[in-house]
């Protein structure tokens, strides 16, 4: 019993730094010139046209994304789409003419400050067709299969219990919905030094799981023709160019230029996957 309740407690611990984190960046950004360029940059490599990235309300692009998710999922007009951890609305903005009116986003994410920024966003580029709802990706506040695709991007890969955001993706999904994520996965252990940073966990790093381990949860929650679209280097000197980032390296006394940071490179990819209920 003592275990388990321990368990809960750092779970429940990793999560609030993880939200605060993210939340301070919502803060942030709106103020800060250098982050909405080094958004651009990290968008264009990560697979983002420069027609999409221009196409968006300002400060919804806060380049903490490993990939388009969007470009995989074959979304039609009159569709309804979730976005797990959907920020400040960068990939639901990319959806919404796609859907088109009859269609509907739902953006889900745990910070107040991001929701608060993303609907800001919203209404400054006079998007109607997304709504942006509070709550956690591992018990969706969404009925049962309500929802065509789900799309996420760099998001599950925080949760401390990716199967349960699997089995509600699943739940979620009507019948022959689809899923479409970009995420960061390991190809191979990392360094304890790095398992064990706050920093580098919301960074997107430190939670990643095996790959195998990975396709083992979506398999598991039903979804079947589970398939890696692409698979390819994270590119971390960029996420580490992150300010924001950055800044959490150094209160962990991570060296960027290290060895590990080195390990860290090795041992990281960004992969596109796609799944069918």
């Amino acid at each position: 019993m003592f275990i388990k309740k321990y368990k809960k407690m750092h779970e429940e611990s990793r999560k609030k730094d993880v939200v605060d984190s993210y939340g301070n960046l919502a803060k942030v950004v709106s103020q800060n010139t250098c982050q909405n360029r080094h958004s651009k940059v990290v968008s264009e490599t990560i697979g983002y046209s420069k027609k999409e990235i221009e196409n968006v309300p300002d400060n919804s692009n806060l380049g903490v994304g490993c990939g388009n998710p969007s470009a995989l999922a074959k979304i039609v007009e009159g569709e309804t789409v979730i976005d797990l951890g959907s920020g400040a609305g960068f990939d639901a903005f990319l959806v919404s003419p796609k859907v088109g009116v009859n269609g509907k986003i739902i953006g889900i994410d745990l910070s107040d400050d991001m929701l608060s920024l993303a609907r800001k966003n919203a209404k400054k580029g006079n998007i109607q067709n997304v709504e942006f709802r509070k709550g956690d990706i591992e018990k969706l506040p969404v009925d049962n299969e309500i929802a065509n695709h789900i799309i996420s991007n760099c998001v599950i890969n925080l949760s401390t219990n990716k199967q349960d955001v699997f089995n509600e993706a699943y739940r979620v999904l009507k019948p022959n919905g689809n899923l479409s994520i970009s995420d960061v996965v390991l190809i191979k252990e990392l360094p304890n030094c790095i398992q064990n940073s706050i920093a580098t966990h919301v960074a997107c790093l430190s939670g990643a799981e095996n790959i195998d381990t990975y396709i083992k949860y979506v398999k598991n929650a039903g979804f079947k023709d589970v398939t890696i679209e692409s698979r390819k280097e994270f590119p971390i000197e960029l996420m580490l160019a992150d300010p924001q980032i950055k800044e959490l390296f150094e209160k962990a006394d991570f060296d960027i230029h290290s060895e590990e940071a080195k390990l860290l490179a090795s041992s990281v990819v960004s992969i596109a996957l796609s799944a069918k209920k």
